[in-house]
């Protein structure tokens, strides 16, 4: 069986962009679902899965991250990965697709879910906004609070891998990923008529592969974005064997703590850090720029 891998809402589950790909579970706030409930729910996807791994935004309410610590507590299991992740929903919906191509692979459980904050470093993450007044997740200048307030201003937000606001309707745009990617779209209302910025020019600069648009926008975008008008991207790597090789090609450590094999500097179920030599503790890409992963000529992730 794949590894369960959960999100916390229904419009994070997004369709694959190419052939199946296991379903994500979604859990459900704490205003929605008793804890009862909440905790039968956890324990049948660990007893059909044996490992479960939740992805959310970490601009989740409080209340609701507090649910999943104690589904995790009354559980009494180390078999479960709460993973708040620094992405806007879209892309946290985005990241969670390619873990749920990725879950039936060989990859050990606790591999895959340390794996989240690798790929999360490929994902290009952003928005474009009429208004940037109430963005709080990005330093905006003055003079963009100023622009904001004039008619037909539109911004275009970049923040991730990096963070940059340009003006758009000049043909602007940020710094593009230098590997193939398919971006997925979603929007606060039905395109209208005219350009559209996204798609008809950050997409043929970035030189995408492909468009995905998703319906509708993330209900958590609108309070991430401070506007329920914003149109949505994320333009990320859509081949899980580039994934796979990507994973593979990082050094591989053990949890001193749980014993679960793992990547990076902290292990994804118990969140114990891994001690190394010199007190480097980095999960980066290679290179300054963040070199794109190589397209290997290997087979798909094997299925379980």
């Amino acid at each position: 069986m794949p590894i369960a891998i959960a999100v916390t809402s229904a419009d994070l589950v997004l369709p694959p962009p190419g052939g199946p790909a296991p379903a994500a579970a979604v859990l459900q706030p704490p205003e929605a679902q008793p804890l009862e409930t909440a905790v039968t729910q956890a324990a049948v996807l660990l007893e059909q899965c044996g490992h479960l791994v939740v992805l959310y935004p970490d601009t989740l309410p409080a209340a609701y991250v507090r649910r999943l610590h104690a589904v995790r507590s009354l559980l009494e299991s180390d078999r479960v990965a709460l993973l708040p992740m620094g992405l806007p929903p879209l892309a946290v919906g985005v990241l969670a697709r390619q873990l749920r191509q990725l879950s039936v692979s060989d990859l050990t459980p606790g591999v895959l879910a340390s794996a989240a904050r690798l790929l999360a470093h490929y994902i290009y993450a952003g928005a474009h906004l009429s208004s940037v007044s109430r963005l709080d997740h990005v330093d905006v200048g003055l003079g963009a609070h100023v622009t904001s307030l004039l008619p037909g201003a539109h911004f275009g937000v970049l923040v991730n891998p990096s963070r940059s606001i340009v003006r758009t309707g000049a043909g602007e745009v940020p710094e593009g990923p230098g590997f193939a990617t398919r971006m997925t779209v979603a929007r606060g209302r039905p395109r209208r008529g005219g350009d559209d910025w996204v798609t008809d020019t950050v997409a043929p600069q970035w030189r995408v592969e492909g468009i995905q648009e998703v319906l509708p926008l993330p209900e958590e975008s609108r309070r991430w974005w401070g506007t329920h008008r914003a149109v949505e991207f994320a333009a990320a790597i859509p081949d899980p064997s580039v994934l796979y090789q990507l994973i593979a090609s990082v050094r591989r450590e053990e949890c001193h703590w749980c014993g679960l094999e793992l990547i990076g500097d902290r292990c994804g179920f118990c969140c114990a850090p891994v001690a190394r030599a010199g007190g480097t503790h980095a999960l980066d890409p290679p290179g300054p720029a963040r070199s794109a992963p190589a397209r290997v000529a290997s087979p798909a992730p094997s299925s379980r």
